[in-house]
């Protein structure tokens, strides 16, 4: 008998000890692993680090990317891409409630408005946001909601807008802010200077970019839309009843020139027609005389009409 075919069994048997271990791992392996594809409007930070291992940066994945194969251990955050908006209103959906604001005067008003603008998704200015700001806010996006970007944007956001509001407030008075364009247009171009320099303080970089920036080259500078500031309701119709007075009084000045034109027209007919003449001139020029020329020397009997 041979002695060759028991010992390629034994081999056999052996490659096949070895290999179940192998396959165990892999699958291990394979089952901890995470898949990941993006949408157009979101990005993806790629770190990696298990249980044996530390937690480091490995890659930006970018928007519209096919399925992404992450490690076991490994985790994505997602960030929003693309344009953003604060909206500081009434409005129910509103990231924050109209902002308050002081005038030089010393009058309290409300603005309301909305920021435009886009996360700086250029991968290492947004692995710096996300490891000094998105962390702490959890600012990033799970299943597609994120109360952590709400919380981070009315820190990062909407106080450095206060802010710059209220600064650019005090240089004007309220009647000017609530009632005249070119005071207002003043005070918005104040605010965009303001606003820009206390968002970049208030977040350390220029994380928030223009709406039409798209990942790379310049950052540029968020849009404001606001709406002109609102005083108290009580000045308003304090306003609006100083208005109407002086519109009563430009109405008076033209009724007492009137009158006053009226009277020198009746001194002017006193002086040509005497005092009886001028009465006579007013009763026929308001028909209350009615006049019938009649020839000089004729027969003719004129009835007045009965009143």
């Amino acid at each position: 008998m041979s002695t060759k075919k028991p010992e390629v069994r034994r081999r056999r048997l052996r490659g096949y000890l070895i290999g179940i271990p192998v396959l165990v791992v892999c699958g291990l392996i394979l089952s901890g692993c995470t898949r990941v594809s993006t949408q157009p409007d979101e990005v993806v930070l790629h770190y990696a680090g298990g249980v044996f291992e530390a937690i480091k940066f490995e890659r930006c994945i970018n928007p519209s990317s096919g399925a992404t194969l992450l490690g076991p251990g490994d985790t994505g955050y997602s960030y929003p891409f693309g344009q953003r908006t604060f909206d500081f209103s009434d409005a129910r959906d509103a990231e924050s409630k109209p902002l308050s604001v002081v005038s030089k005067d010393n009058v309290e008003m409300t603005v309301s408005g909305v920021a435009t603008f886009t996360l700086n998704t250029d991968c290492k200015t947004l692995q710096r946001f996300h490891e000094k700001i998105g962390l702490k806010f959890h600012a990033y996006y799970e299943d597609g909601q994120s109360e952590g970007w709400r919380r981070m944007l009315n820190i990062y956001m909407r106080v450095p807008l206060d802010r710059a509001m209220d600064a650019a407030s005090q240089e004007f008075e309220w009647r000017g802010l609530f009632n005249d364009p070119k005071v207002k247009q003043a005070w918005e171009a104040r605010v965009g200077v303001l606003a820009r320099q206390f968002i970049e303080e208030t977040g350390g970089a220029d994380y928030f970019c223009n709406q039409n920036y798209s990942g790379s080259g310049e950052c540029g500078d968020i849009s404001l839309t606001i709406q002109k500031p609102e005083p108290p309701e009580a000045l308003v119709n304090a306003l609006a009843s100083e208005q109407a007075a002086k519109a009563e009084n430009v109405a008076q000045t033209q009724r007492n020139a009137k009158v006053r034109t009226e009277l020198e027209s009746i001194k002017d007919l006193v002086r040509v027609l005497g005092p009886q003449g001028a009465v006579l001139w007013q009763a026929i020029q308001k028909g209350q005389v009615s006049v019938v020329p009649v020839p000089q020397g004729s027969n003719l009997n004129i009835t007045p009409p009965s009143r």
